[in-house]
């Protein structure tokens, strides 16, 4: 991006500045180290105006994770639409936002969100390659109503992410690879004991457990294991952690709030406290958790296979073959898909076919008698 004219003779002026001190003064005890600081103060200033430029600024947040958790009303309330059938997202969809504050530059705001977790492969790479990774940030919504299956939505959630975000790793320039490494080991320099057992994301991942007010009734056993689930695979991707429930204003109210700080960069910290008790809406800052607060040992630090492992021991999981036996209805029958026009032409065919298979059945049975 070329800098304003302005800014060229901002620094040609402050360059002959310096060249004439370095003719008066230079012999002075100091002066290099002056003109130093003076140099460094002015670089930047100009990276400051660079910054704040006309340019519009652009993030973006991608949310996947489990169907039917809500992840469409949270992104509706966020944008503040009003809608009172959300219809469920059935593969990748895209949405943004525009915000323009009072001398600032106009700031963009890109959302997509992946309906299903079937299949996503490909999908998974639209918004990442799209956009890039240096602004991406992804919320992992888990739907906390059904235990038995957290580990098979938190594993190819994971394993999609990971696998995409090191191809697109392996083509970026080693200085963008460098960069985003230095923030991701930033978000968790509060841990460093950990650093060596953690496999760190390149981009902010927050998983947010759903439906909080069915979780929050659960026996504490099992509300316990699930926490700790899902903290020990915040703390491995050095992530954060946030229940949530749209039913619940305080929790709906963090999630907006983290959405805007990801995605516009205010406020500077959502989270208003720091909460890890199972018994309470956990709420879990990137880098403030640790194996030791987790309670694991130095020689129990978790892998991702370990993680699931664990947790399937003391909370079954429905395992993934039998999830996709279990396929919701057709959607073409679904009343939040209802279309006059295209449905009674689809009526009208259903009645041909089933004329045909009923033409069919009966010139088998004749062929069948008079064979």
């Amino acid at each position: 991006m070329r800098l304003p004219q302005f800014l060229y003779k901002l620094h040609a002026k402050m360059q002959k500045m310096f060249e004439k001190g370095n003719e008066n003064s230079l012999s002075a005890a100091g002066s290099i180290q002056e003109i130093a600081g003076r140099l460094a103060e002015e670089q930047e200033r100009l990276r400051q105006l660079e910054a704040a430029s006309t340019a519009p600024k652009e993030r973006t947040l991608f949310v996947l994770g489990s169907k039917g958790v809500g992840k469409s009303t949270a992104i509706n309330k966020f944008f503040d639409r009003d809608e009172h059938t959300t219809r469920p997202t059935m593969a990748l969809e895209y949405s943004y936002g525009r915000r323009t504050g009072t001398g600032r530059s106009a700031q963009v705001l890109n959302v997509w969100e992946l309906g299903s977790l079937d299949n996503a492969e490909q999908l998974l790479e639209v918004p990442m390659r799209t956009h890039g990774l240096q602004q991406l940030s992804v919320f992992v919504v888990i739907d906390l109503s059904q235990p038995q299956r957290v580990w098979a939505d938190v594993e190819r959630a994971y394993k999609g992410l990971r696998d995409t975000a090191q191809r697109l790793m392996q083509l970026a320039a080693p200085q963008l690879r460098e960069d985003m490494e230095r923030r991701s080991l930033e978000r968790v320099k509060h841990v460093k004991q950990d650093l060596g057992t953690l496999d760190l994301l390149p981009f902010p991942v927050v998983l947010v457990g759903g439906k909080y007010d069915v979780f929050m009734d659960f026996e504490p056993a099992l509300k316990k294991h699930i926490c700790r689930c899902l903290r020990s695979m915040a703390h491995l991707v050095g992530g954060a952690v946030l229940f949530y429930s749209q039913s619940v204003p305080k929790l709906a109210k963090v999630l907006r709030d983290t959405i805007s700080h990801l995605g516009f960069g205010s406020p500077t910290n959502p989270f208003r406290a720091h909460v890890t008790d199972y018994n309470e809406a956990l709420s879990i800052w990137f880098g403030t958790d640790s194996w030791s607060q987790i309670g694991i040992g130095e020689s129990d630090r978790l892998s991702v296979e370990r993680i699931g492992a664990t947790l399937s021991v003391q909370v079954p999981q429905l395992q993934l073959e039998k999830q996709k036996q279990e396929l919701p209805q057709d959607p073409a029958r679904d009343v939040g898909f209802r279309e006059s026009l295209i449905d009674d032409l689809r009526a009208h065919k259903d009645e041909e076919l089933a004329a045909i298979m009923r033409d069919l059945t009966l010139r088998g049975k004749f062929e069948s008698v008079h064979g």
